[in-house]
């Protein structure tokens, strides 16, 4: 199985999760599916299914949390894009969401979106396994998670965190909490979701840099330079690099059936490696 194959199930399964846009409230629910089916990398996802392949070569327990990330990462890109937020025109070549269908649209399709998640994710099997990757999800999206880094955000002054730390609550926390719910779902042991969770917890990082490497080089409005501000071009390219080798480190201490994980660790390095 490849990346492309794991991107593949996931967003099926995204197709059969969300509403039909026919479905009342017809505006709601099709601003949901373009909100998410919309082109993608689908890394989350995939991560969770990833993570899950390291224990079990049957991946469709794993499947719940993997859309439940996916709509997570949604919502709070339609939030983000938000007048109040980033003020974003655009979102992946599309008008953003508020622009295409109204601001009290787009809030509360983020808001649906988030909700869905947790049913969905409340669904997967066996239930205490659900119920763990449920407080997994809750911690790392809310106000110690996601949801802080992106209130950090919205702060400037001399009392913003370092552009890292909001990274790792922006970004980090929801890699990791991928990393653990595919291993939870699995059946992975501590050490397991230990070493999971360091991997994703490095290769979020290294994501993140190379990402607003990239938005600097376009100069997309709305980019997010700030980290590059404070260390520039070069030294965030030196650390992404040094936050790889630690991915591939743990990587090679899980054996042959990490190739997935691999795979994903190769798709991130690619990035570093394009002008």
């Amino acid at each position: 199985m490849h990346l492309s194959d794991l991107v593949g199930l996931v967003e099926r399964e995204l197709e059969q999760v969300l509403p039909a846009a026919t479905e009342p409230p017809a505006t709601l629910h099709a601003a949901m599916r373009q909100a998410i089916l919309g082109p993608g990398k689908r890394l989350r996802g995939a991560l969770v299914l990833a993570a899950a392949g390291l224990i079990s070569s049957d991946l469709r327990p794993a499947l719940p949390a993997a859309v439940a990330l996916e709509l997570v990462h949604g919502y709070s890109l339609v939030h983000d894009d938000l007048p109040a937020m980033d003020d974003a025109a655009t979102r992946r070549g599309h008008p953003s969401l508020h622009r295409a269908f109204g601001q009290a649209t787009a809030i509360l399709a983020g808001d649906a979106l988030l909700t869905l998640a947790f049913e969905v994710l409340g669904r997967a099997a066996p239930p205490e396994r659900a119920l763990r990757c449920v407080t997994e999800l809750a911690r790392a999206a809310g106000s110690r998670g996601m949801v802080g880094g992106q209130q950090h955000d919205t702060e400037p002054g001399p009392d913003r965190p370092d552009p890292r730390v909001i990274d790792r609550l922006k970004t980090g926390r929801l890699f990791m909490a991928a990393a653990r719910c595919g291993g939870i779902l699995a059946g992975a042991d501590e050490r397991r979701l230990a070493a999971l969770e360091t991997q994703a917890e490095h290769l979020g990082a290294a994501y993140q840099l190379l990402d607003d490497i990239a938005d600097q080089a376009e100069d997309l409005p709305g980019g997010r330079a700030a980290p590059l501000a404070g260390l520039g071009e070069e030294a965030a390219r030196v650390l992404a690099r040094h936050h790889l080798e630690e991915v591939r480190a743990v990587l090679e201490g899980l054996g042959p059936r990490a190739g997935l994980l691999v795979q994903i660790w190769q798709s991130v390095s690619d990035r570093e490696c394009s002008p």
